[in-house]
């Protein structure tokens, strides 16, 4: 699995004109599932998620997780994290999971969040979604279950 962490005071996603994922203070997680993931990737990723450790302290240090200070994480579906460009300019996306596998485990990652206690907001899993954040930093981390933690 692949996520793109972005720390934002705020985030949605439309869907048609209609908000169907929305959060305050939190993090913007656009995450894709590899043709190679498995449950077994479930877990980590939402762990890292939960205790990412992105947010200000007392002193300003990036200290604090989602978890701690109890933020909310809005999670997007982007199949094209697993895009290809090694050869040529368009993407290859052959490494990305099928629809109903990245569907089943994304869904996985949000469930193992709200067992945390954390509010998720997800979009809606192959829509043509329009993103909107207003990014705080601007702090964006990559993720990828594929390597070490």
């Amino acid at each position: 699995m692949r996520a793109v962490v972005q720390r934002v005071t705020e985030a949605s996603v439309t869907v048609d004109g209609l908000v169907v994922g929305q959060i305050g203070r939190g993090l913007l997680v656009l995450i894709s599932v590899g043709d190679d993931d498995d449950e077994g990737h479930v877990g980590p990723m939402a762990a890292k998620l939960a205790g990412l450790r992105v947010f200000p302290d007392e002193a300003g240090r990036m200290n604090r997780s989602v978890t701690d200070e109890s933020l909310e994480l809005l999670l997007v579906s982007q199949f094209t994290l697993h895009g290809d460009v090694r050869k040529g300019k368009r993407p290859s996306f052959v490494k990305a999971a099928p629809p109903q596998r990245a569907r089943q485990l994304i869904d996985a990652v949000g469930e193992a969040l709200r067992a945390t206690g954390l509010r998720v907001e997800e979009g809606r899993f192959a829509a043509d979604m329009r993103i909107a954040l207003v990014g705080d930093g601007p702090v964006t981390i990559l993720l990828d279950t594929h390597k070490r933690f």
